[in-house]
């Protein structure tokens, strides 16, 4: 299912980039712009830009039009922001990265590791009853390695959140808000 073409405009997902200066307490201002509206923020990831006194934020959360224009708008009032803007569908690159440590044991480690294989993910590390997997990708590939790994046991997952960039020589940088 494509990530705006969803049956409720009520919970379309939305996946917004936020340049902001590398200061402490900035995060903190933009969660809290969050939790006081009451509006969820499915994912976050937050990591310096090329600038090293620059933070990029990719923040992916659901609402119709409306809620994301005043998310927008919030976000843009903060006293350190430098830009906010939605990435368009299909008009990005986005990936995130997944560790999952599953059940294996001899007999169903060869099993698992064909699912590996087959994703292109790594094995990061082997015990005499688990493995460590880390797996990158979009949303469809991380959902379908979950599902092929789910009957052998998966005993944790950790996931970074989506990090995104606009295709083609566009950058936030570039854009106006």
């Amino acid at each position: 299912m494509a990530r705006n073409a969803e049956d409720n405009s009520q919970n379309m997902t939305h996946i917004i980039a936020v340049l902001v200066e590398n200061k402490f307490g900035v995060l903190a201002k933009v969660a809290s712009l969050f939790s006081a509206r009451g509006y969820n923020i499915d994912s976050l990831c937050v990591a310096i830009t090329q600038d090293p006194s620059i933070s990029r934020i990719t923040i992916v959360t659901r609402g119709d039009a409306q809620i994301l224009e005043q998310i927008r708008k919030q976000l843009s009032k903060l006293i350190d922001t430098i830009r906010v803007m939605e990435l368009p569908a299909g008009e990005i690159a986005e990936r995130e990265l997944v560790l999952i440590k599953v059940t294996a044991p001899k007999e169903k480690r060869a099993e698992v590791l064909q699912i590996v294989e087959i994703f292109r993910a790594r094995t990061i590390d082997i015990s005499a009853e688990a493995l460590t997997i880390e797996v990158t990708g979009d949303e469809g590939k991380i959902r379908a390695i979950l599902e092929l790994l789910r009957p052998f046991g998966i005993k944790e997952i950790v996931r970074s959140g989506k990090v995104a960039l606009t295709r083609g020589a566009k950058t936030l940088k570039s854009v106006k808000n």
